[in-house]
């Protein structure tokens, strides 16, 4: 019932009937002596990666799960030099390929060939083979936008948008490709839905900017990538969701630093909501009175999706993700 009641909520078919998953990544230290996988071999291991990722659903009783924890794959790929973690440390990178906006970018031929592709595309089909029955397999990708902040650094790229916006469009036309090839080489190998997520919060994109910038971009990613659409942008968007609701991508990922009743008046009917739960108020220092109210929240505005709203502090206690789920369940009409 699980894979079915997240797709479900994602296509807000039927009468309201909430889900509990995560688009970003659930890996904390806590999951990782759990399971055993750690990284940075979590990270490239196609095996321990699906380990890690599938306790979201064995270990936390989460209807989704879901393999890449950084965000860093397909850069990677593009030649960035990461640095995939430790234990108590997210992947990163320094290091970024281009000087200029201007300057070409070579995607390599062989990108989807390259072990930073392989390996979640591998974990996508051991977790699709293990879980299909039980969750949703999600994939991620990252959108041209947040591509060329990898590429050409996140101030030269910023600085480019108000000094040479043909040129940053220019080279989003080129990144976009890399999106799509990624995305459906993830729905080839298992995926039922894909994560899409695109740093344009307020903070580094101002609301005229993801109209003229982005918004036809995510509405070609809705087109043709060829399953439901999960939009990832972190901060407070507020002042893009009805944008956002435009551009024919089935869910939105939320924060909480837009209130829940304001995220469900501004995306309106046809756009599912995911998320909107506080990582560090909630997830990570929450009491279960606070879990249970926040969760009690988000089903009274019909948030389709409940769960954190993005990557998941590695220190979090696991038994508070635990708890989200098991109130989540208290909500659901059973079939």
């Amino acid at each position: 019932m699980s894979k079915k009641l997240f797709m479900n909520a994602l296509s807000q078919a039927g009468e309201y009937n909430p889900a509990c998953g995560s688009a970003t990544s659930i890996a904390t230290m806590e999951l990782m002596d759990k399971t055993g996988a750690f990284f940075p071999e979590a990270n490239i291991d196609a095996e321990k990666m699906a380990l890690l990722a599938g306790a979201g659903c064995s270990e936390l009783g989460f209807d989704n799960v879901m393999p890449l924890f950084g965000v860093w794959h397909e850069s990677a790929a593009l030649g960035c030099r990461v640095d995939w973690g430790e234990k108590h440390r997210m992947p990163d990178c320094q290091h970024h390929l281009c000087e200029n906006v201007g300057d070409e970018i070579k995607i390599p031929h062989d990108f989807l060939m390259r072990e930073s592709c392989q390996t979640p595309l591998k974990a996508i089909k051991i977790l699709k083979k293990r879980f299909d029955r039980d969750a949703a397999v999600t994939g991620k990708v990252f959108g041209p936008w947040t591509l060329g902040y990898h590429v050409y650094g996140v101030e030269n790229f910023l600085i480019a948008s108000l000094l040479e916006p043909d040129e940053v469009k220019k080279a989003m036309r080129k990144l976009i490709e890399v999106t799509v090839a990624f995305a459906n080489a993830q729905i080839d190998a298992g995926a039922d839905t894909i994560c899409l997520g695109d740093h344009c919060t307020r903070d580094l994109c101002s609301p005229d900017t993801y109209r003229d910038f982005l918004k036809e971009i995510h509405q070609e990613l809705a087109e043709r990538i060829k399953c439901p659409l999960i939009l990832h942008i972190c901060g407070d968007t507020s002042d893009r969701i009805r944008y956002i609701a435009e551009t024919g991508v089935a869910c939105f990922h939320f924060d909480s630093k837009v209130p829940t009743a304001t995220a469900r008046s501004l995306a309106g009917d046809k756009l599912a909501l995911m998320g909107g739960t506080s990582n560090y108020d909630v997830i990570r220092t929450g009491s279960p009175e606070k879990i249970a109210a926040d969760v009690l929240e988000k089903v009274n505005n019909k948030i389709n999706v409940i769960g954190p709203e993005c990557a998941v502090p590695l220190d979090a206690p696991m038994e508070n993700l635990k708890i989200l789920a098991r109130e989540t369940k208290k909500y659901r009409r059973e079939k």
